[in-house]
């Protein structure tokens, strides 16, 4: 029997990864080739299993009081969409948004937005 497919459940075990500081669960849940966005840039700022790793490592998951809280998500298909209250993190805390996109193999493009 083959489980049906859940982007939200994606988006919610990369959280509960982050929050837990737990890289190697964090980065399971993303594909090889996953890009990041930073809207309204077109350009991704991190593309690659590797490099999306090393930037959480060494930017995120250094950063003992790292939380982020989910204050409304939507589920659109294959796109999962979180606000988000960000805490432990310069200038926090940080509103913001995450968007991503989800395949059966996992998150393949992840689009965050500030609130300003």
């Amino acid at each position: 029997m083959t489980l049906p497919f859940d982007p939200a459940g994606f988006a919610q075990r990369q959280l509960d990864a982050y929050n837990a500081r737990d890289l190697e669960r964090f980065m399971k849940e993303y594909t090889d080739d996953v890009q990041v966005y930073v809207l309204p840039g077109a350009e991704p700022i991190l593309s690659g299993k590797a490099a999306m790793a090393a930037h959480y490592r060494d930017k995120r998951f250094n950063l003992l009081e790292l939380h982020a809280e989910v204050v409304a998500r939507m589920v659109f298909g294959n796109k999962v969409i979180d606000q988000e209250l960000v805490t432990g993190i310069p200038g926090a805390p940080v509103q913001a948004a995450a968007i991503y996109e989800v395949t059966e193999q996992g998150i393949a493009k992840v689009w965050f937005v500030e609130a300003k």
